[in-house]
């Protein structure tokens, strides 16, 4: 939970420094809410012994920003925490994403993301 609120911090501050389109926070808002929903949904199918989603979309949804969500959800529900494979390749997908922002607060990084935006 420390390195997604890190993470938020940093989001945070790339935005108010004008590196990063106050449009990024809201994005990684969004889908974080979203990814901790689905992680509720799929925690509660498990339960029931329901339909399940599919590890690669839980996956997806992390690398296209919704990890910090999902990091929040996996603690507090207690939901892919033991599976050592979706823990690596889960983290691999946070990386991934966090080393695109990482990037994106760059100079080239950040003049692309605000040529893309507008």
């Amino acid at each position: 939970m420390i390195v997604s609120s890190l993470f938020i911090l940093i989001v945070a501050a790339g935005t108010l420094a004008g590196r990063l389109p106050p449009v990024i926070i809201g994005i990684y808002g969004v889908v974080s809410f979203v990814t901790s929903l689905l992680y509720w949904l799929d925690k509660s199918a498990a339960r029931r012994g329901a339909w399940r989603m599919q590890e690669r979309s839980l996956l997806f949804i992390g690398l296209v920003g919704g990890w910090p969500g999902a990091v929040v959800a996996q603690r507090i529900l207690r939901h892919k925490t033991k599976k050592q494979s979706f823990q690596l390749a889960f983290w691999v997908t946070a990386v991934l994403n966090s080393s695109v922002l990482g990037w994106l607060l760059t100079d080239s990084g950040s003049s692309f993301a605000k040529r893309m935006l507008e």
